[in-house]
C-alpha cells in the first residue's frame, strides 16, 4: 500500500514544508489538486457533495500544479507527485503538454498525471473552452501530449486538434496517466490509462469501484495488477483497515494525517508531527 500525502486546501507554504517532511519520513507521494480560479457565485453545482456546495471557503489557495511540483523537486529525493486532479481540457494542449513534460524532468520522472474532465462550467467559460465535449477532448489531448512528449518529430490530425510536424523538448521521462471520475464512462475511461484517482468515499465504496474498474480492464485485455487505485478514505482509521483496503485492490490511499490528531489550521509543526505519529500508528513500514 503507498500512502501520499493530500495538500488540498492548505496555505502554499505549508505544502512546501510538508512535501519535504513527508520526503524524509518515508511517504510515498504528494497529491495536488488543481483550479485555475474560485467564483464567488456558481450555477453549477458541485458533484461530489450532497447539497452541491464547494468543500472550500474563498480564497484557498489552489497553486499551479506544475509550478508547485517543480519547486517541490527540488526539496525532495523520493516522493512521488500525482495530481488529484488536472483539468486538461480548460487549456490547450502544447501549453500542458509543456508545463508537464517540463515538472516531469525537474521531478527526475517523479511525476503521475492523474486528470478530470472537469465539472464547473464557469470555469471553461472563462477559459474560452467549451464545456461539451470535454471528455473526448481530453482523451485526443493526452494522445497528442504523449505523441508530444517522445523524441523526435510529431504530427497530429485529430478531431479536436491538428498539429503540423513539430517537435517540444525538453523529453521527459515516462509519464503515467490516471482518470478521476465516478460515472460508469469515467471508470471506462480510466480502465484505458495506468490509473483511476477517486474522490472522498468509504473503503467500501471504493472497493466496490475497484470491482468495476478490474470488469472493465478485462474486457479489454488489461490486467488488474498493473494498475493504481488511488483513494480518499475517509474510514481508514488504523492500521487493520489499512490491510483490509489494500487487500481489496486499493493501491494507494490520499490523505492528511494531522486530521486525526489535530485541527486542519494547526501550525505547521504540529502537521509534521502528526505525519511522524500517523507513520507509527498505522504502522506504514509495514506496508
Amino acid at each position: 500500500m503507498k500512502v501520499y500525502i493530500s495538500t488540498g486546501f492548505l496555505p502554499t507554504a505549508d505544502i512546501l514544508a510538508l512535501a519535504a517532511a513527508a520526503d524524509r519520513l518515508g511517504y510515498d507521494g504528494v497529491g495536488i489538486p488543481d483550479h485555475v480560479v474560485n467564483f464567488a457565485e456558481l450555477t453549477t453545482r458541485y458533484p461530489y457533495t450532497a447539497d452541491g456546495e464547494r468543500r472550500w471557503p474563498p480564497f484557498t489557495d489552489w497553486p499551479d500544479p506544475w509550478v508547485l511540483i517543480g519547486a517541490l523537486a527540488q526539496s525532495t529525493s523520493r516522493v512521488r507527485f500525482v495530481t488529484t486532479v488536472y483539468v486538461a481540457a480548460l487549456r490547450d494542449p502544447y501549453s500542458a503538454a509543456k508545463a508537464i513534460g517540463t515538472a516531469a524532468v525537474l521531478a527526475k520522472g517523479r511525476l503521475e498525471l492523474g486528470l478530470g474532465v472537469g465539472w464547473c462550467e464557469e470555469e471553461f467559460a472563462l477559459m474560452g473552452q467549451p464545456f461539451a465535449g470535454r471528455g473526448k477532448r481530453t482523451e485526443e489531448a493526452v494522445e497528442l501530449m504523449r505523441a508530444l512528449w517522445a523524441p523526435g518529430w510529431t504530427e497530429h490530425d485529430g478531431e479536436h486538434y491538428r498539429t503540423p510536424r513539430l517537435e517540444m523538448a525538453p523529453d521527459p521521462p515516462p509519464i503515467p496517466v490516471l482518470f478521476g471520475g465516478l460515472t460508469d464512462l469515467a471508470l471506462r475511461r480510466a480502465a484505458r490509462y495506468d490509473g483511476w484517482v477517486g474522490d472522498l468515499m468509504t473503503t467500501e465504496q471504493a472497493l466496490e469501484i475497484v470491482g468495476k474498474l478490474r470488469e472493465h480492464r478485462k474486457a479489454i485485455g488489461r490486467a488488474a495488477d498493473e494498475f493504481t487505485v488511488l483513494a480518499p478514505l475517509i474510514d481508514v482509521f488504523g492500521p487493520d483497515d489499512l490491510a483490509r483496503a489494500e487487500a481489496g485492490g486499493i493501491t494507494h490511499i490520499l490523505t492528511q494525517p494531522w486530521a486525526y490528531y489535530c485541527k486542519p489550521d494547526a501550525p505547521i509543526d504540529a502537521k509534521i508531527d502528526a505525519m511522524a505519529t500517523y507513520r507509527r500508528d498505522f504502522r506504514l513500514d509495514r506496508h
